[in-house]
């Protein structure tokens, strides 16, 4: 019998609340719906304990975490079922980097530290990454911000046998996964290329966030895209009545034979957070599974589910 993951995670917003009630109703149920990989080393979705949690939000912090994960500004809906405690309190987080070595010693019984916090603070991001090697831990940083993608630090994670898995989540089923596959399609079948774009609106704080703070989650998505001038990525858009749902738009105008003209305009919605539930859950058992066979640095199976793996642009 395969021994639970034990995970630390820093940032209890929508994703964390997908991920711990997912985990929690896998668990309950025993149900494979939605689930890409039920098994990874011997690890089921349900095989994952929570064992420390941090957040910066007065309203969260001191909460067990199965509570603060349903206080608002979160809005990833309560799902069917009973949710206990989880016996894990919510410790106060980094807002600088001070207080590294007090994380690490936090996360020194954790397997693997997966940062889930909102994506535009690159020093917050590298300072968990910090804790985690001090600490000896996995790390996944699910973030736009820049971490996996640099090579001093992905050296130091390889150096002391530690995974460290990012840059940003492709969703499960999002633009990043949908996007590139239609583009492929459309050069298998001989088309040519003229223009495409996509638009991105949602109704979570990441969102919010990232309207604020565009920069890295623009360049993630177009790492995800590819390099080339006629795809355009708009900036994301925030409305909060869409709660934790995500709506994309992506449009591509090509030409097929003798010229002639094929117009594509799709349009997808799906939750978000769950979206990202369902990549973490295998990030987590990747961290966990490298881990404990000794493999350290970045984790190749981990590319597809990712936007920006170690080698795209920052």
């Amino acid at each position: 019998m395969t021994d639970n993951v034990r995970l630390a995670v820093a940032g209890v917003g929508n994703n964390t609340s997908a991920l711990a009630q997912g985990i929690n109703l896998y668990r309950r149920t025993g149900s494979r719906v939605g689930l890409n990989r039920p098994l990874i080393d011997g690890i089921g979705v349900g095989d994952v304990d929570f064992v420390a949690a941090f957040a910066v939000s007065d309203a969260k912090v001191g909460r067990d975490l199965h509570e603060a994960i349903l206080i608002p500004p979160n809005n990833y809906p309560r799902l069917d079922g009973e949710l206990p405690p989880a016996g894990v309190t919510v410790r106060r987080g980094l807002t600088d980097a001070t207080g590294i070595d007090a994380v690490a010693a936090a996360v020194k019984d954790a397997e693997v530290l997966l940062y889930s916090a909102p994506s535009g603070h690159p020093g917050i991001a590298r300072a968990y990454a910090e804790a985690a090697l001090r600490a000896g831990v996995a790390f996944i940083n699910s973030t736009a911000d820049p971490v996996a993608r640099d090579p001093e630090l992905l050296a130091r994670f390889e150096a002391a046998g530690l995974p460290l898995l990012g840059d940003d989540l492709a969703s499960q089923f999002g633009t990043s996964a949908l996007h590139p596959a239609l583009l492929r399609l459309l050069a298998d079948r001989g088309l040519t290329l003229v223009s495409s774009y996509q638009v991105n609106l949602g109704g979570t704080e990441d969102f919010r966030n990232l309207v604020e703070r565009p920069e890295t989650k623009k360049r993630s998505k177009l790492n995800a895209l590819g390099a080339d001038d006629r795809v355009q990525v708009a900036p994301l858009g925030y409305l909060s009545q869409l709660g934790s749902r995500k709506v994309a738009h992506i449009n591509i105008e090509a030409r097929g034979w003798a010229g002639s003209t094929v117009s594509v305009d799709l349009k997808l919605e799906a939750d978000d957070p769950a979206g990202g539930a369902g990549v973490n859950i295998d990030l987590i058992r990747f961290a966990a599974g490298a881990l404990r066979s000794g493999r350290g640095g970045f984790l190749p199976e981990a590319v597809t589910l990712l936007k920006s793996p170690p080698g795209t642009a920052t």
